[in-house]
């Protein structure tokens, strides 16, 4: 049986390059064969096949909320049914964030099967080229095995499913699910043994670093609960970037921030998959002071979304234009992440400190005031509502909710109204994890699905 995970992956391929020196020897007339080094190179370097990453757990995330019934009316299927936790969001069609990250899977296993014995190049390109495709892979597999898996529990983690991991490119692999445990050990895997050969801070934010392997290592060890090595790889992130725009400088002229590639805080360039609009939610409004300039910029009024206007508040950042919207780790995060591993392991008032050093390049100076805790819960509090306000619409929402819903002061129930219909979603249940799409089961009838 054709097996069907890379969909459409081998023919989209061609567009880039086609083949690989294992099965084309000859450059056939109109394709060229992945050969010389500089072939590697090119198809890691192609922003449309590797940067998206996901848009369905935005819409599933508690960041969104939809009270507008006439936006309700005009969504798509799938946003609909991925926003209402619905039994089956994809059915027979493709689930485009699983068929994208999958392909960047097979483009990095291409490279590192291939790309040492590829000609044309020295021997430290083509390590820079296997440690860039090695973390490529690795960010692919984070969020496959957030999305599609049950979040990482240590009890539990050897057995529970995790998703297809296929380390060659080969199409007619099995595709079991390797145990959640297994994915993530090869994530770390990946990410240590890329490290020694890449530079330590990219040409462009879209080619992989070393601080970006030490980011991707500080975002794993979170969504583990193993808050020490979180911090620690945060750190290491930070002590080799850590830039902040200061919002202070942009009130005046939002079109003036800087574009993703050239922006200070972006780590690795990372994109949502598919455009689309946000209405926000109330809780999530909530949190921001006016004042804030992240709620000034990068949130506006629904009657300001002329294509597609709603009733509410939206998340906004025109001034990006075509560029996609980034969802990339970046230095905000990194500090995030440093002061929640402080409040749950360290020095709670350290935690603090950071929040604040953050929290003054996102207020005018006569609006800023510095947060303060009384103890580490309050400090851990202050951070999980600060990841909120500075990290709205990336996705990472989805999976805070799925690690912090085993924490009682964290834990909620959601509840949603769409088309007249109720829909709540309990803390730990089933449909925080996606379903994978029929149409690969169908094909590929050992892939075990998700319990709804």
């Amino acid at each position: 049986m054709t097996r069907n995970i890379y969909i459409f992956i081998a023919c989209l391929l061609v567009s880039v390059t086609t083949g690989c020196r294992k099965y084309v020897e000859i450059d056939q007339q109109g394709i060229r064969s992945l050969h010389y080094t500089s072939d590697y190179q090119y198809i890691l370097n192609n922003l449309t096949n590797m940067e998206p990453v996901y848009t369905y757990p935005v819409l599933a995330s508690d960041d969104i909320e939809i009270t507008d019934e006439g936006f309700q009316q005009r969504m798509n299927d799938k946003l609909s049914r991925a926003y209402t936790w619905a039994e089956k969001i994809f059915g027979d069609e493709s689930d485009s964030d699983w068929d994208l990250l999958y392909k960047q899977i097979y483009i990095c296993n291409e490279t590192i099967d291939g790309v040492m014995t590829s000609d044309g190049g020295t021997d430290a390109q083509k390590r820079m080229i296997l440690a860039e495709a090695r973390v490529h892979r690795a960010y692919a597999y984070f969020n496959l095995v957030n999305v599609y898996a049950k979040q990482y529990d240590a009890a539990t983690a050897a057995t529970d499913p995790g998703v297809p991991m296929l380390l060659k490119p080969d199409l007619f692999a099995k595709l079991n699910r390797a145990s959640v445990q297994s994915v993530y050990d090869q994530i770390k895997l990946d990410l240590e043994l890329s490290v020694a050969d890449l530079p330590e801070l990219p040409d462009v934010p879209s080619n992989p670093s070393r601080t970006a392997a030490y980011a991707i290592l500080a975002k794993t060890s979170l969504q583990k609960e193993e808050y020490a090595d979180a911090g620690k790889f945060a750190d290491s992130a930070l002590v080799r970037q850590h830039a902040l725009l200061d919002l202070k400088s942009y009130i005046a002229a939002p079109g003036s921030m800087p574009l993703k590639l050239k922006d200070p805080e972006t780590i690795l360039s990372k994109v949502l998959s598919l455009s689309s609009v946000f209405p926000l939610s109330a809780g999530l409004l909530k949190l921001y002071d006016t004042t804030d300039l992240r709620y000034k910029l990068f949130t506006a009024n629904g009657s300001q979304f002329t294509f597609n206007s709603f009733v509410g508040r939206g998340y906004y950042r025109p001034y990006l234009n075509y560029q996609g919207s980034p969802v990339g780790p970046n230095v905000p995060e990194m500090m995030l992440i440093k002061a929640e591993s402080e409040a749950r392991t360290g020095t709670f008032p350290v935690a603090v400190t950071i929040l604040n050093t953050l929290r003054t390049n996102r207020f005018r100076t006569v609006d800023y005031s510095d947060l303060s805790a009384a103890n580490a819960d309050e400090a851990l509090k202050l951070v999980i509502d600060e990841r909120r306000r500075e990290l709205l619409c990336r996705g990472i929402r989805w999976f805070d909710q799925k690690r912090l819903n085993k924490e009682q002061a964290f834990a909620k129930t959601i509840t949603r109204t769409f088309l007249g219909e109720t829909f709540s979603l309990a803390p730990g249940a089933n449909r925080y994890v996606f379903p994978i799409a029929d149409k690969n089961i169908q094909l590929n009838p050992e892939i075990e699905q998700n319990p709804r």
